[in-house]
């Protein structure tokens, strides 16, 4: 049947992807892209409407065009792009709660697809060697936008129990990468140095970014519905990226990783708690169920996807001056930030000393 979609976050890299990719599909009739600000790129045949989906004004449009799947992509993944975070958990939770408010409400809406994480699944050291879509997190995410999306997916399933007569698909993503993209791992690995934590070696999974938003297509037009998994086939190590990108790397004890990454000068790399510790730990994720129940399978392996990645952004500069200069700041603000930490420890023992003397 053709179907009229509805697209949030339009605007922005992927969203814009998913937007063009579904108005090139023959058996959907509209696809209405959606966002607070207009899209750099043209949207294709597609209709862009500019809205807040935190403004109930997204259930008039809903509403007037019959939308019947809606695809949600609004979610903001660092606190840059929505301009701090309580900006960022106000468009991440208060919209996806006021888009499903205008969902409840139409009479005409008969799927919802989220665009979720993998990072819902937290990172430490008692995790399983892959998670399943069944499996609860060890070390549930504490910030950002993991736990939003962790808020976002209890909102969701709560509009299913609601809406029974909606098909409900979440997509579980893992970190997208390719050529085009921006988002805190491609900056990551893009610094001039990448700090790691010492004595680990992470485990990865990345998805294309073409392979994200086929998977996302797929769901769209399909009926199953549930939670899935979408990651490119196998894992590499932390290490084995950034030796992939060509890059020096450093490493440094895990509290001073946030410091050392900041100190290069990234303004998108995330160096968060929950990001920390999945540096330090890595995650891994069955995507069986994606292959068998969604029918999709990625035509990029996480390596695969990686090594596009460099090549896109030309990463393979090799140990330029400027480096060598990164280099040596990094290890030099390390190094200053440890000897703080360090007569921090030996003042505070001295002062529960002098407390106990006393």
């Amino acid at each position: 049947m053709a179907r009229v979609v509805l697209v949030t976050g339009a605007a922005r890299h992927l969203g814009g992807q998913m937007t063009r990719a579904l108005a090139k599909d023959p058996f959907v009739e509209r696809v209405i892209g959606v966002d607070v600000v207009p899209p750099r790129k043209v949207l294709g045949e597609a209709e862009f409407i500019r809205a807040d989906i935190r403004n109930p004004v997204i259930g008039k449009i809903i509403r007037s065009a019959d939308v019947d799947t809606v695809v949600h992509m609004g979610v903001i993944a660092t606190p840059v792009q929505a301009g701090g975070r309580a900006a960022m958990k106000e468009i991440n939770v208060i919209g996806t709660m006021q888009l499903l408010a205008a969902c409840q409400k139409s009479e005409t809406v008969r799927r919802l697809v989220v665009k979720s994480t993998t990072s819902v699944y937290g990172a430490g050291p008692r995790d399983p060697a892959l998670f399943t879509e069944g499996m609860a997190p060890k070390h549930p995410p504490t910030s950002g936008w993991a736990k939003d999306l962790v808020e976002v997916e209890g909102y969701v399933r709560g509009f299913g129990r609601r809406r029974p007569d909606v098909d409900v698909t979440i997509l579980r993503l893992a970190n997208f990468i390719g050529p085009r993209i921006q988002t805190a791992m491609t900056s990551y690995f893009s610094l001039p140095v990448v700090p790691t934590v010492m004595g680990y070696d992470a485990r990865l999974q990345f998805v294309h970014e073409d392979d994200g938003i086929e998977a996302l297509r797929v769901a769209a037009a399909s009926e199953a519905t549930g939670v899935f998994n979408v990651a490119g086939e196998g894992i590499i190590t932390l290490s084995q990226a950034i030796r992939r990108a060509g890059r020096p790397w450093l490493e440094v004890p895990r509290p001073l990783l946030g410091f050392a990454g900041r100190s290069l000068g990234s303004r998108l790399a995330d160096f968060s708690p929950d990001q920390v510790r999945f540096l330090t730990y890595g995650r891994g994720i069955d995507t069986g169920r994606a292959a068998h129940v969604l029918g999709f399978i990625p035509r990029y392996t996480t390596a695969r996807a990686f090594d596009d990645f460099v090549r896109g952004h030309g990463l393979r500069e090799g140990f330029t001056s400027r480096v060598v200069e990164a280099t040596e700041s990094a290890v030099f603000q390390a190094a200053a930030a440890a000897q703080r930490l360090a007569s921090s420890a030996v003042d505070w023992g001295s002062s529960r000393s002098e407390v106990r003397r006393a």
